[in-house]
């Protein structure tokens, strides 16, 4: 698919002048952008478009305890070449399904549980220089049992570790996601006073 728009920044405003779509996929569509930056000079660049994600910490038990349970998924990622430890997560199922939905939905069809509370932490770029990926964090708590509904290409495990573990895994690198860094030393800093 080849195909070309113009967006029409005007003149000498930085923003999109033109794109051109290369691919437009299951998960993200990818187009070369002609931009103009800020200094006014006009180039290329390869944009990659996603729907976005909501992703949720799952607290097991208060969030007053001293060392509170929080529940992983240790999933299959074929662009890490293997399984890393990661918070649930995922995208919309529809244009405008709101984050917290999303959250409630994907914690319970990749873990099985269901937020009695659902906060809102904050909300990420992934990678910037080449996507305009957003996803949503939350954290859950107040847990209750759901049923898992897992899609045909999850491959994964729901573990349980105290909140001092998964900061070690952090610290150690076995912990490697994002995303999943990002919400836990919020969660850590933010919410938990630790």
């Amino acid at each position: 698919m080849n195909t070309e728009s113009e967006t029409g920044a005007g003149a000498g405003e930085p923003g999109r002048v033109s794109s051109r779509e290369i691919y437009d996929g299951r998960v993200v569509n990818l187009s070369v952008d002609t931009v103009r930056f800020p200094g006014g000079s006009v180039g290329e660049l390869e944009m990659m478009r996603h729907p976005g994600a909501a992703a949720v910490l799952p607290v097991v038990g208060s969030l007053d305890e001293e060392d509170p349970e929080v529940v992983l998924v240790r999933q299959y990622r074929y662009a890490t070449g293997g399984y890393i430890y990661e918070i649930p997560a995922g995208k919309p199922d529809r244009k405008g399904e709101p984050w917290e939905e999303v959250a409630r939905r994907e914690l319970e069809e990749e873990t099985g549980l269901r937020p009695g509370k659902l906060r809102r932490l904050t909300m990420i770029y992934t990678t910037p220089g080449f996507t305009d990926e957003q996803i949503h964090l939350f954290l859950a708590s107040e847990l209750e049992e759901g049923a898992q509904s897992r899609d045909e290409d999850e491959f994964m495990e729901v573990v349980r570790f105290p909140f001092s573990r998964v900061l070690e895994m952090i610290r150690d690198g076995e912990i490697t996601d994002g995303k999943t860094i990002c919400t836990v030393l919020y969660a850590a800093g933010f919410v938990l006073g630790l």
